[in-house]
């Protein structure tokens, strides 16, 4: 199919995108990499009448280290953050995580700005950021603001963004000694959306017990899900195969309320949360050890 008629635009700078989105308001769409926008148009399934094109917004495409923080340009392709060499070495959650991700041929064009606004429950980018506790850039004509990841998505395909307003930045806070990360996700062919994901950050302190534990989970609810009771069970606890079974049962019980659809049962998904979140903890805490 063809997409319904629309004008298109392509800025130069980001105060101009910003303009030209004020001035066309709710007719308008944002164009990053296109890799949900452009087929949900073709469908019929979005029909903007006007078209931003961010691409020429170099000024936005940017992997740096900002005293150990790492901030990420919102219109940076996720191929160059899974090919940076500081992603590599101080981020690992984010390296782990990037070949899960569609195919290469998306990475290559799809941004880390686009997937986080897009807010897809399935996809991975949101639950790691929530597990990395992130800070996105939300720019503006009247500013910029700073909204907490686990603040940002609000809904199926919603967030916390004003109409106007364009997702800038990603800031991420440095791992601190005795970290630990893990990733684990299961789909039916690699490259589909997960029937779950689990993304997990922990810090041990310096006598082993737990300090700290965010467990997120994807394709389990209307967003990025956030599993503040699994988290709560662990901290505090000297980690073991007890306290870790427990956090993983917590989990799948009490905090996510997954969907029934055409690829898995709700039963199912509970089954699969537990498995890969016990599994992600094993190795986060294992890696937490090893320093």
């Amino acid at each position: 199919m063809k997409p319904a008629p629309f004008e298109y635009f392509r800025p130069r700078t980001l105060d101009e995108a910003l303009s030209l989105l004020a001035e066309h308001g709710s007719d308008a769409k944002p164009l990053a990499g296109g890799q949900s926008l452009i087929p949900a148009m073709n469908f019929r399934l979005a029909t903007p009448s006007v078209l931003v094109d961010l691409n020429r917004l170099t000024e936005l495409s940017y992997v740096q280290d900002a005293t150990g923080e790492l901030r990420i340009g919102g219109m940076t392709r996720q191929r160059a953050v899974e090919r940076s060499p500081l992603v590599g070495q101080r981020f690992p959650l984010i390296a782990e995580t990037m070949p899960h991700i569609a195919h290469p041929a998306i990475r290559n064009r799809g941004t880390i700005g686009g997937s986080l606004a897009h807010a897809d429950p399935a996809a991975e980018l949101p639950a790691v950021m929530v597990a990395l506790n992130a800070t996105f850039a939300a720019a503006g004509k009247a500013g910029t603001r700073a909204i907490r990841a686990d603040e940002f998505f609000t809904g199926l395909f919603s967030t916390a963004l004003e109409p106007g307003e364009l997702l800038t930045e990603i800031s991420i806070p440095p791992a601190q000694k005795r970290s630990g990360f893990a990733f684990h996700e299961i789909s039916r062919r690699h490259g589909d959306f997960a029937l779950v994901g689990v993304a997990v950050a922990v810090r041990l302190d310096a006598a082993g017990r737990c300090d700290d534990a965010r467990i997120a989970l994807l394709s389990v609810g209307d967003r990025p899900m956030l599993a503040e009771q699994a988290g709560r069970l662990l901290v505090g606890q000297m980690p073991s195969a007890g306290s870790i079974r427990a956090a993983a049962e917590t989990t799948a019980a009490h905090d996510i309320d997954p969907p029934s659809d055409i690829h898995a049962s709700a039963k199912y998904r509970r089954q699969l949360a537990n498995v890969l979140t016990r599994r992600a903890l094993e190795k986060a805490f294992e890696r937490a050890q090893q320093g």
